[in-house]
This record gives structure tokens, C-alpha cells and sequence, in this order.
């Protein structure tokens, strides 16, 4: 190796990057990680390839915490008019994210939450 190459190094172990055994599980229903996204806060401890930085919504009523994104999915909650609901992905009609008020992560449709503007 020649030049500027630390690209190619491996990390030792015990280094920052480096694989030291199974990322940090929680429930199913209440950790922001999924295989291909996680809440940002979960950098350094859960390795997904993309860290999403949450996006303030507020419930309108009637809004519905989903298991999966269908309307036959498990009912995880109902969320009550105006609570908060950190969208981390989008996809079609349907927000994937966290409540607030108890920390569970589901699906929500797109048409029950409302963006809360700074």
C-alpha cells in the first residue's frame, strides 16, 4: 500500500468501526431500527446502511400505530389527536416511525399525520 491509502487498512479490533458482536436489541415494537434505516440517535450502535434524522409530525384524529404497512396490519395503538410522531421514512401512502408518548414504532398512514412546522 502506497500513498493515501487508509481506505484499504483494516481497523483494528476494538476501534471505533469495528465488529465486536450483535448490535443492541430492544423490543420489536420499541427500538427505531429496521434493516435498512434507524433512528439517528442509534449511529455507533446498531449498523444499518442509512441513519434517518426524524421528522416532526402530530396525529390527527383517528390515526392508527400499525405492525406493517397495510390497513389489515396489527393495531400497535391509537394515537391521540395531536401526539407526536417522529417520521424516520416515507414510502407511499404510509410514515414509518415513532410515538412519542410511549415509544412505539410502526406505521402510520400518511393522510392521518400532519407536519409540525418549526
Amino acid at each position: 500500500m502506497s500513498g493515501n491509502d487508509s481506505y484499504l487498512r483494516a481497523y483494528s479490533a476494538g476501534g471505533m468501526l469495528s465488529l465486536s458482536g450483535p448490535s443492541p436489541c430492544a423490543g420489536r415494537d420499541s427500538l427505531p431500527v429496521r434493516g435498512d434505516l434507524a433512528h439517528i440517535r442509534l449511529a455507533g450502535q446498531c449498523f444499518v446502511p442509512h441513519y434517518a434524522v426524524p421528522m416532526p409530525h402530530s396525529a390527527r384524529a383517528g390515526a392508527v400505530l400499525l405492525r406493517e404497512e397495510h390497513d389489515e396490519a396489527e393495531i400497535l395503538a391509537v394515537l391521540a389527536q395531536g401526539a407526536r410522531f417522529d417520521v424516520l421514512d416515507i414510502s407511499g401512502d404510509w410514515a414509518w416511525g415513532q410515538a412519542e408518548a410511549d415509544g412505539l414504532v410502526g406505521y402510520v398512514a400518511l393522510s392521518a399525520l400532519e407536519p409540525i412546522l418549526s
